[in-house]
Protein backbone atom coordinates (compact mmCIF):
# COMPACT_ATOMS: atom_id res chain seq x y z
CA UNK A 1 0.00 0.00 0.00
CA UNK A 2 3.06 2.31 -0.77
CA UNK A 3 1.01 4.38 -3.17
CA UNK A 4 -2.12 4.98 -0.97
CA UNK A 5 0.31 6.45 2.04
CA UNK A 6 -0.35 9.78 -0.11
CA UNK A 7 -4.02 9.47 1.70
CA UNK A 8 -1.97 10.52 5.10
CA UNK A 9 -1.13 13.92 3.95
CA UNK A 10 -3.21 16.84 1.95
CA UNK A 11 -3.37 15.39 -1.54
CA UNK A 12 -5.00 18.53 -3.54
CA UNK A 13 -3.73 18.19 -7.11
CA UNK A 14 -2.72 21.75 -7.25
CA UNK A 15 -0.55 20.82 -4.06
CA UNK A 16 1.55 18.27 -5.98
CA UNK A 17 1.83 20.86 -9.16
CA UNK A 18 2.90 24.00 -6.41
CA UNK A 19 4.93 21.55 -5.17
CA UNK A 20 7.04 20.31 -7.61
CA UNK A 21 7.33 23.61 -8.78
CA UNK A 22 8.84 24.69 -5.43
CA UNK A 23 11.33 22.03 -5.48
CA UNK A 24 12.50 22.51 -9.36
CA UNK A 25 12.72 25.99 -7.82
CA UNK A 26 14.88 24.80 -4.68
CA UNK A 27 17.05 22.10 -6.63
CA UNK A 28 17.90 24.03 -10.27
CA UNK A 29 18.24 27.36 -8.65
CA UNK A 30 19.07 27.92 -4.80
CA UNK A 31 20.94 24.80 -5.58
CA UNK A 32 22.39 25.70 -8.33
CA UNK A 33 24.35 29.52 -6.47
CA UNK A 34 27.35 28.06 -5.22
CA UNK A 35 28.35 26.36 -8.08
CA UNK A 36 27.30 30.07 -10.06
CA UNK A 37 29.27 31.84 -7.23
CA UNK A 38 32.00 29.78 -7.80
CA UNK A 39 31.89 30.16 -12.01
CA UNK A 40 31.81 34.17 -10.99
CA UNK A 41 35.27 34.19 -9.04
CA UNK A 42 36.84 32.19 -11.56
CA UNK A 43 35.82 34.57 -14.27
CA UNK A 44 36.57 37.22 -12.17
CA UNK A 45 39.95 36.38 -11.05
CA UNK A 46 41.08 35.64 -14.46
CA UNK A 47 40.31 31.95 -15.22
CA UNK A 48 37.31 32.54 -17.69
CA UNK A 49 34.26 31.34 -18.40
CA UNK A 50 33.55 27.90 -18.04
CA UNK A 51 30.87 25.71 -18.99
CA UNK A 52 31.21 22.02 -19.73
CA UNK A 53 31.95 19.35 -17.50
CA UNK A 54 35.28 19.14 -18.39
CA UNK A 55 36.21 22.82 -17.97
CA UNK A 56 34.62 23.03 -14.45
CA UNK A 57 36.62 20.31 -13.18
CA UNK A 58 40.09 21.56 -14.53
CA UNK A 59 39.03 24.82 -12.99
CA UNK A 60 37.72 24.11 -9.66
CA UNK A 61 39.54 20.97 -9.18
CA UNK A 62 37.53 17.43 -9.23
CA UNK A 63 36.52 17.27 -5.53
CA UNK A 64 35.78 21.16 -5.50
CA UNK A 65 33.80 20.49 -8.46
CA UNK A 66 31.84 17.29 -7.08
CA UNK A 67 31.25 18.95 -4.16
CA UNK A 68 29.35 22.03 -6.24
CA UNK A 69 27.45 19.87 -8.01
CA UNK A 70 26.23 17.67 -5.68
CA UNK A 71 25.21 20.11 -2.77
CA UNK A 72 22.49 21.41 -5.66
CA UNK A 73 20.70 18.15 -4.89
CA UNK A 74 21.30 18.23 -1.06
CA UNK A 75 19.67 21.74 -0.88
CA UNK A 76 16.97 20.27 -2.89
CA UNK A 77 16.47 16.90 -0.89
CA UNK A 78 16.04 19.46 2.25
CA UNK A 79 13.08 21.47 0.05
CA UNK A 80 10.92 18.40 -0.91
CA UNK A 81 10.62 17.58 2.80
CA UNK A 82 9.65 21.03 3.61
CA UNK A 83 7.10 20.37 0.92
CA UNK A 84 5.70 17.25 1.87
CA UNK A 85 5.69 18.13 5.95
CA UNK A 86 4.36 21.94 5.67
CA UNK A 87 2.04 21.78 2.09
CA UNK A 88 0.85 18.10 1.77
CA UNK A 89 0.91 17.78 6.04
CA UNK A 90 2.65 14.00 5.36
CA UNK A 91 5.12 12.33 7.26
CA UNK A 92 8.26 11.53 5.94
CA UNK A 93 7.84 8.35 6.95
CA UNK A 94 4.52 7.77 5.15
CA UNK A 95 7.00 9.07 1.84
CA UNK A 96 9.40 6.36 2.03
CA UNK A 97 7.31 3.13 3.36
CA UNK A 98 4.11 1.52 3.76
CA UNK A 99 5.35 -0.04 7.00
CA UNK A 100 5.06 1.86 10.04
CA UNK A 101 8.74 2.97 10.46
CA UNK A 102 11.33 3.12 8.01
CA UNK A 103 13.11 0.30 7.95
CA UNK A 104 16.98 0.65 8.19
CA UNK A 105 18.06 -3.01 7.63
CA UNK A 106 16.36 -3.20 3.88
CA UNK A 107 18.54 0.13 3.02
CA UNK A 108 21.58 -1.54 4.26
CA UNK A 109 20.76 -4.59 2.93
CA UNK A 110 20.69 -3.11 -0.21
CA UNK A 111 23.44 -1.38 0.19
CA UNK A 112 25.94 -3.98 1.18
CA UNK A 113 24.81 -6.25 -1.19
CA UNK A 114 24.67 -4.18 -4.16
CA UNK A 115 28.32 -2.22 -3.28
CA UNK A 116 29.80 -6.22 -2.57
CA UNK A 117 28.91 -6.77 -6.17
CA UNK A 118 30.00 -3.59 -7.67
CA UNK A 119 33.22 -3.84 -6.40
CA UNK A 120 33.96 -7.25 -7.48
CA UNK A 121 32.49 -6.37 -11.63
CA UNK A 122 34.63 -3.50 -11.49
CA UNK A 123 37.35 -5.66 -9.84
CA UNK A 124 36.85 -8.14 -12.43
CA UNK A 125 37.01 -6.04 -15.28
CA UNK A 126 40.27 -4.04 -14.10
CA UNK A 127 41.68 -7.44 -14.32
CA UNK A 128 40.67 -8.91 -17.34
CA UNK A 129 41.07 -5.24 -19.22
CA UNK A 130 44.20 -3.39 -17.45
CA UNK A 131 45.07 -1.77 -20.57
CA UNK A 132 41.86 0.05 -20.08
CA UNK A 133 42.28 1.61 -16.93
CA UNK A 134 44.85 3.70 -15.47
CA UNK A 135 45.93 3.73 -11.75
CA UNK A 136 44.86 7.19 -10.13
CA UNK A 137 44.94 6.89 -6.84
CA UNK A 138 46.44 10.23 -4.62
CA UNK A 139 45.90 9.54 -1.03
CA UNK A 140 45.12 13.58 0.16
CA UNK A 141 42.56 13.94 -2.83
CA UNK A 142 40.79 10.24 -2.37
CA UNK A 143 40.56 11.09 1.31
CA UNK A 144 39.00 14.46 0.66
CA UNK A 145 36.59 12.75 -2.25
CA UNK A 146 35.42 10.10 0.60
CA UNK A 147 34.37 12.44 2.51
CA UNK A 148 32.73 14.58 0.26
CA UNK A 149 31.02 11.32 -1.47
CA UNK A 150 30.06 9.48 2.04
CA UNK A 151 28.50 12.91 2.99
CA UNK A 152 26.47 14.23 0.20
CA UNK A 153 26.20 11.11 -2.70
CA UNK A 154 23.59 9.56 -0.29
CA UNK A 155 21.89 13.00 -0.13
CA UNK A 156 21.95 12.82 -4.29
CA UNK A 157 20.61 9.59 -4.53
CA UNK A 158 17.99 10.01 -2.22
CA UNK A 159 16.80 13.29 -3.49
CA UNK A 160 16.41 11.28 -6.64
CA UNK A 161 14.59 8.43 -4.95
CA UNK A 162 12.01 10.70 -2.89
CA UNK A 163 11.13 12.72 -5.62
CA UNK A 164 10.18 10.04 -9.00
CA UNK A 165 10.00 6.78 -6.88
CA UNK A 166 8.29 8.61 -4.12
CA UNK A 167 6.86 12.30 -5.08
CA UNK A 168 5.57 11.78 -8.14
CA UNK A 169 4.61 7.88 -7.85
CA UNK A 170 2.24 8.37 -4.67
CA UNK A 171 1.13 11.92 -6.57
CA UNK A 172 0.52 9.99 -10.16
CA UNK A 173 -0.77 6.77 -8.42
CA UNK A 174 -3.79 8.81 -6.50
CA UNK A 175 -4.59 11.26 -9.41
CA UNK A 176 -4.80 8.20 -11.71
CA UNK A 177 -6.42 5.73 -9.21
CA UNK A 178 -3.71 2.67 -11.04
CA UNK A 179 -0.03 1.54 -10.36
CA UNK A 180 1.53 0.92 -13.98
CA UNK A 181 1.02 4.49 -15.39
CA UNK A 182 3.34 6.06 -12.39
CA UNK A 183 5.75 3.19 -12.97
CA UNK A 184 6.12 4.31 -16.56
CA UNK A 185 5.84 7.52 -16.30
CA UNK A 186 8.41 8.36 -13.18
CA UNK A 187 10.77 6.02 -14.71
CA UNK A 188 10.69 7.31 -18.24
CA UNK A 189 11.36 10.69 -17.05
CA UNK A 190 14.10 9.53 -14.06
CA UNK A 191 15.61 8.19 -17.50
CA UNK A 192 14.91 11.65 -19.38
CA UNK A 193 16.58 13.19 -16.66
CA UNK A 194 20.44 12.27 -17.80
CA UNK A 195 19.97 13.19 -21.35
CA UNK A 196 22.20 16.05 -20.99
CA UNK A 197 24.74 13.96 -19.36
CA UNK A 198 28.29 13.90 -21.08
CA UNK A 199 27.80 9.58 -21.56
CA UNK A 200 24.87 10.33 -23.87
CA UNK A 201 26.89 12.70 -25.93
CA UNK A 202 29.59 10.25 -25.68
CA UNK A 203 28.08 6.99 -26.37
CA UNK A 204 24.41 8.10 -27.99
CA UNK A 205 21.23 7.85 -27.56
CA UNK A 206 21.08 3.85 -27.29
CA UNK A 207 22.16 4.47 -23.36
CA UNK A 208 18.96 5.69 -22.42
CA UNK A 209 17.64 2.29 -22.63
CA UNK A 210 20.13 1.83 -19.51
CA UNK A 211 18.97 5.11 -18.11
CA UNK A 212 15.13 4.11 -18.62
CA UNK A 213 15.98 0.26 -17.96
CA UNK A 214 16.96 1.75 -14.26
CA UNK A 215 14.31 3.69 -13.52
CA UNK A 216 12.01 1.15 -14.16
CA UNK A 217 13.87 -1.65 -11.93
CA UNK A 218 13.92 1.21 -9.29
CA UNK A 219 10.40 1.82 -9.44
CA UNK A 220 9.78 -2.16 -9.33
CA UNK A 221 11.28 -1.82 -6.21
CA UNK A 222 9.57 0.57 -4.63
CA UNK A 223 6.38 -0.78 -5.42
CA UNK A 224 6.96 -4.52 -4.90
CA UNK A 225 8.93 -4.34 -1.64
CA UNK A 226 5.95 -1.46 -0.78
CA UNK A 227 8.66 1.82 0.09
CA UNK A 228 11.84 2.72 -0.92
CA UNK A 229 14.13 1.78 1.45
CA UNK A 230 15.52 -1.00 -1.47
CA UNK A 231 15.76 1.31 -3.66
CA UNK A 232 17.42 3.96 -1.49
CA UNK A 233 19.87 1.61 -0.45
CA UNK A 234 20.43 0.17 -4.08
CA UNK A 235 20.83 3.91 -5.54
CA UNK A 236 23.26 5.04 -2.92
CA UNK A 237 25.45 2.43 -3.05
CA UNK A 238 25.98 2.38 -7.10
CA UNK A 239 26.35 6.29 -7.24
CA UNK A 240 29.15 5.86 -4.44
CA UNK A 241 31.23 2.73 -4.90
CA UNK A 242 31.29 4.00 -9.04
CA UNK A 243 32.47 7.51 -7.82
CA UNK A 244 35.04 6.06 -5.34
CA UNK A 245 36.26 3.87 -7.58
CA UNK A 246 36.48 4.76 -11.38
CA UNK A 247 36.41 7.75 -13.17
CA UNK A 248 36.42 8.96 -16.85
CA UNK A 249 37.27 12.01 -18.46
CA UNK A 250 33.43 11.82 -20.29
CA UNK A 251 31.33 11.01 -17.39
CA UNK A 252 29.08 13.34 -15.23
CA UNK A 253 31.34 12.46 -12.22
CA UNK A 254 34.89 13.92 -12.21
CA UNK A 255 36.23 12.48 -9.44
CA UNK A 256 40.05 11.78 -7.57
CA UNK A 257 38.96 8.18 -7.62
CA UNK A 258 41.25 4.91 -7.38
CA UNK A 259 41.20 4.44 -11.23
CA UNK A 260 40.85 6.25 -14.43
CA UNK A 261 39.22 4.53 -17.23
CA UNK A 262 41.26 5.51 -20.51
CA UNK A 263 39.35 2.95 -22.85
CA UNK A 264 37.84 5.07 -25.74
CA UNK A 265 34.00 4.89 -24.94
CA UNK A 266 31.93 3.41 -27.26
CA UNK A 267 28.42 1.67 -26.68
CA UNK A 268 28.52 -1.61 -26.53
CA UNK A 269 26.61 -4.71 -25.09
CA UNK A 270 27.65 -4.23 -21.76
CA UNK A 271 25.67 -1.43 -21.74
CA UNK A 272 22.23 -3.33 -21.69
CA UNK A 273 23.70 -6.34 -20.02
CA UNK A 274 22.31 -4.71 -16.42
CA UNK A 275 18.66 -4.08 -17.62
CA UNK A 276 18.43 -7.78 -19.53
CA UNK A 277 20.02 -9.45 -16.91
CA UNK A 278 21.16 -8.42 -13.61
CA UNK A 279 18.32 -6.29 -13.08
CA UNK A 280 16.34 -9.58 -13.31
CA UNK A 281 18.12 -11.16 -11.01
CA UNK A 282 18.40 -8.79 -8.47
CA UNK A 283 14.61 -8.91 -8.49
CA UNK A 284 14.93 -12.60 -8.28
CA UNK A 285 16.89 -12.36 -5.69
CA UNK A 286 15.22 -9.12 -3.19
CA UNK A 287 12.09 -11.23 -3.86
CA UNK A 288 13.14 -14.24 -2.59
CA UNK A 289 14.44 -12.53 0.85
CA UNK A 290 11.25 -10.13 1.59
CA UNK A 291 9.17 -12.85 0.39
CA UNK A 292 7.09 -10.93 -2.85
CA UNK A 293 3.92 -12.06 -4.42
CA UNK A 294 1.01 -11.01 -6.04
CA UNK A 295 3.13 -9.17 -8.61
CA UNK A 296 0.52 -8.05 -11.34
CA UNK A 297 -1.51 -6.38 -8.80
CA UNK A 298 1.39 -4.38 -7.46
CA UNK A 299 2.52 -3.58 -10.90
CA UNK A 300 -0.32 -2.53 -12.65
CA UNK A 301 -3.30 -2.78 -10.09
CA UNK A 302 -5.55 -0.26 -8.63
CA UNK A 303 -5.16 2.30 -6.17
CA UNK A 304 -7.08 1.85 -3.51
CA UNK A 305 -9.93 4.82 -3.26
CA UNK A 306 -9.14 6.37 0.31
CA UNK A 307 -12.12 5.53 2.41
CA UNK A 308 -11.51 1.95 1.45
CA UNK A 309 -7.66 2.33 2.34
CA UNK A 310 -8.42 4.14 5.60
CA UNK A 311 -10.60 1.91 6.71
CA UNK A 312 -8.13 -1.13 6.20
CA UNK A 313 -5.25 0.98 7.75
CA UNK A 314 -8.52 1.39 10.98
CA UNK A 315 -8.68 -2.53 11.03
CA UNK A 316 -5.09 -2.68 11.07
CA UNK A 317 -4.60 -1.04 13.93
CA UNK A 318 -7.53 -2.41 16.19
CA UNK A 319 -6.25 -5.36 15.46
Amino acid sequence: MYIEQAYKGLKDSWRYVLGFIIVLIGWQILGMVPLLIAMAVHAVNGGGMVATIPQMAEAFGNNMFVFLMLISFAIGLLVLFLVVLFLHRQSITALTTSRARIDWKRIFFAFTFWAVITILITGVDIYMSPDNYVWNFDVNKFLILAVIAICLVPLQTSFEEYLFRGYLMQSLGILTKNRWIPLVVTSTIFGLMHIFNPEVRELGYGIMVYYIGTGFFLGILALMDEGLELSLGFHAANNLVTALLVTADWTAFQTDSMYRDVSEPALGWDVFIPVIIIYPALLFIFSKVYNWTNWKEKLTGSVLAEEAFLAQENNEFES
